[in-house]
């Protein structure tokens, strides 16, 4: 069961967050998801639907199209997989306080996923989003 989850939550993190297919986010989640512990994310705290979900990924890929998770380790026990990953993509869209900049960002993180009868429920993420705000000013300073 763990490296079937470890699986499935690879293709997920390609399929959806990757590539942006919203539309597969229909295979990998349950009818609930819920996020525990994200914080500076929209919807930390919510549980959310699948159309929620997919409007999570829409809006949060907005501003980087290009995003990509590179996955660098998992760990699975029961029904968890952790996954430590790096992210990157560029800014070539507007959000809040910083207009499309066309600048490279990378940040890394760490997310616990839970799964219940091969589907994601919710998850518990630490990351550095604050990271991905000093780069574009940064970068924005510098240029």
């Amino acid at each position: 069961m763990t490296t079937d989850n470890k699986d499935i939550l690879t293709r997920f993190l390609q399929e959806v967050w990757t590539e942006g297919n919203v539309d597969a986010v229909d295979r990998y989640l349950a009818d609930q998801y819920t996020i525990h512990h994200d914080p500076g994310d929209a919807w930390h705290g919510r549980t959310l639907d699948i159309a929620s979900f997919k409007e999570r990924v829409s809006q949060s890929r907005a501003p980087f199209p290009n995003q990509r998770f590179i996955v660098q380790e998992m760990v699975a026990e029961g029904d968890k997989v952790a996954c430590a990953w790096l992210w990157t993509g560029t800014h070539l869209a507007d959000m809040p306080g910083f207009p499309a900049s066309g600048k490279a960002v990378a940040i890394s993180g760490l997310t616990l996923y839970s799964f219940s009868d091969g589907r994601l429920t919710g998850h518990w993420q630490v990351t550095d989003r604050l990271g991905v705000y000093q780069q574009l000013t940064q970068q924005r300073e510098s240029t």
